[in-house]
């Protein structure tokens, strides 16, 4: 059960940092096969449905449909790595490996770990949808190089919502199986929804009011609108719902992270 003090401000402090540097000294040993796991999959949608399907159909809100897709993979493949990389890898070093433990024995608390992890996934979720950037970069397929360079910051705000909601996710799994209801209920139903492989206003009255409150529908929104060489509208109200859905996952990603070790 939730006590009172589970639930006291998060304290702030730069001794996130060390925490930060040793999930980065593990994964530079592996770098090259991480990157390509989070990278082949949203890069052989991108690639394939765009050239397969962009044949086949007309321009998609008023773009060529591999422009169209490639907004959507860049946000996909943030919102995949974050997901994977806060459930499987946060979930190994919590309850599997202890190392959330070990860590605890220096001078840190569960504030510092969890701020550690939450700008690790964030970094490393950047990677990523940066990564699907430069090959979008290289396509040539945008209107306005300049424009574009603002997805970068969009990427980290990105990073932030999705770690934000999967932090609350392993705060609560028991396992690595309970992740499918997350990735089932939640992740798949967002990309299907939100726009990513073809416009949101194709769906039923009902489905569009759903995706207009998930999260990705607002960063799809964002990075396709900078795509096509315009400026988003509704930015305040795109930027602040990632950034509440972020906030609000961390908090209560550790308060019950709180809860769980102090069982």
């Amino acid at each position: 059960m939730l006590k009172r003090k589970d639930f006291r401000l998060p304290r702030l402090s730069l001794r996130f940092i060390p925490v930060w540097r040793r999930n980065f000294l593990v994964w530079r040993k592996l770098a090259i096969p991480a990157l390509l796991g989070n990278l082949a999959d949203p890069a052989f949608y991108m690639l394939g449905l765009g050239y397969g399907l962009g044949k086949l159909l007309p321009e998609v809100g008023g773009m060529p449909y591999l422009t169209f897709l490639a907004a959507g993979t860049v946000c996909y493949s943030t919102l995949n790595s974050a997901s994977f990389e806060a459930l499987y890898s946060g979930f190994s070093r919590m309850h599997v490996q202890k190392t959330w433990d070990a860590i605890l024995n220096a001078p840190l608390i569960l504030d510092d770990v969890l701020l550690g992890e939450m700008v690790w996934i964030v970094s490393k979720s950047l990677l990523s949808g940066l990564a699907i950037l430069v090959i979008i970069w290289l396509l040539g397929l945008y209107h306005g190089f300049w424009l574009t360079l603002w997805i970068v910051p969009i990427i980290v705000l990105m990073g932030f919502c999705f770690t934000g909601m999967a932090l609350v996710v392993n705060a609560l799994s028991p396992n690595y199986d309970f992740f499918l209801y997350y990735f089932t209920l939640v992740v798949t139903p967002m990309v299907l929804l939100c726009g990513v492989f073809f416009p949101a206003d194709q769906l039923p009255p009902l489905l569009q009011r759903l995706a207009a409150f998930l999260p990705l529908s607002h960063a799809v929104g964002l990075v396709r609108s900078l795509l096509s060489g315009r400026i988003p509208s509704e930015i305040p109200l795109h930027l602040g719902v990632l950034a509440a859905y972020g906030g609000i996952g961390y908090y209560l990603g550790l308060a019950l992270t709180r809860r769980r070790l102090q069982k």
